[in-house]
C-alpha cells in the first residue's frame, strides 16, 4: 500500500519548484491532490495532467491565499470537489529582498501578507473541515532564514519565523482533535528562484553546507510525505530542517 493512499491533499503555490515536487510525490504515494496558485496558467495545467496520469484525482485552482475570502472559497471548493481534506501544505510564498535601510513599506507588507497571512487564512478555513473529520496533517513551509535570519531578508525572515510560532500554537490548539501541525525549514534548494543567483553566490552557499551540495525539491518533498503520512502520527509542533546540515 502506498503511504498516502485514500488521502486528499491540498497544496498552495504548487505550480512550480518545491510545491510542484510535493504535489508529484504525494500523487506517486497515492494521494488525490488539489493544488492552487495565483493564476490558471500552463504550469498549472501541465501539473494537473501529470498528476492525473499517475492514476489519482487532481485539480488546480486559481486562488489568492493571501485573501481571506479567496482562501475560504478555495477550501469550500476543494471540500466539495474531493469530499475531504486530510493534508494541507501551506507552501505559497514570495521574496522581496532588500536591506532594511532601502526596504519600502510595500515590500515589507507584501511579503508578510503572501507568506504569513496566507497561512492564517488557509489554516483557519481548513480547520472546519478537519475538525469535522477529527483528523488532519498541516504542513507549513518555513525556511532556515526564519530560524537564524539573513541580511537583506528581514521581511522574509520575519514571515518565516512567524510561521514557526503559528505552527507550534496550532499544534497545541488542534492536537486534541487529532490534527497535527508541523513546519519544514528548507535550506539552499535548487529551484527557479535560486537558479537566477550568480554562480559565485551559489558556490559560496554550498561551501557552508556540510553535505557540500544544494538540496533538491525532492529532498523537501520526501519530508513532506513523511509528515503527511501515518508514519508521523505522533509528530506535531515540530520544525524539521532540510538543509544538509547548514544549521548547527
Amino acid at each position: 500500500m502506498k503511504l498516502l493512499e485514500n488521502k486528499t491533499a491540498l497544496i498552495t503555490g504548487a505550480s512550480r519548484g518545491i510545491g510542484r515536487a510535493i504535489a508529484t510525490k504525494f500523487a506517486q504515494e497515492g494521494a488525490n491532490v488539489a493544488f492552487s496558485d495565483l493564476f490558471q496558467d500552463d504550469n498549472m495545467k501541465s501539473l494537473e495532467t501529470e498528476l492525473t496520469s499517475l492514476g489519482v484525482k487532481a485539480k488546480g485552482y486559481a486562488s489568492d491565499a493571501s485573501s481571506f475570502a479567496s482562501a475560504d472559497e478555495l477550501i469550500n471548493n476543494v471540500a466539495r470537489d474531493f469530499g475531504k481534506i486530510d493534508i494541507l501544505v501551506n507552501n505559497a510564498g514570495i521574496t522581496r529582498d532588500n536591506l532594511l535601510m532601502r526596504m519600502s513599506e510595500e515590500e515589507w507588507d507584501l511579503v508578510l501578507k503572501v507568506n504569513l497571512k496566507s497561512v492564517f487564512n488557509i489554516t483557519k478555513a481548513v480547520q472546519k473541515v478537519m475538525l469535522k473529520q477529527r483528523f488532519g496533517s498541516i504542513i507549513n513551509m518555513s525556511s532556515v532564514v526564519g530560524v537564524e535570519g539573513n541580511a537583506g531578508q528581514s521581511n522574509y525572515s520575519a514571515s518565516k519565523a512567524g510561521m514557526i510560532g503559528f505552527t507550534k500554537s496550532i499544534a497545541q490548539e488542534l492536537g486534541s482533535r487529532n490534527i497535527r501541525c508541523n513546519a519544514i525549514a528548507p535550506g539552499f534548494i535548487e529551484t527557479e528562484m535560486t537558479a537566477k543567483l550568480p554562480e559565485e553566490v551559489k558556490q559560496n552557499w554550498i561551501k557552508g553546507i556540510p553535505l557540500k551540495r544544494a538540496g533538491k525539491p525532492s529532498d523537501v518533498a520526501n519530508i513532506a510525505t513523511f509528515l503527511a503520512s501515518d508514519l508521523s502520527d505522533y509528530v506535531s509542533g515540530q520544525v524539521i530542517h532540510v538543509c544538509g546540515g547548514m544549521l548547527k
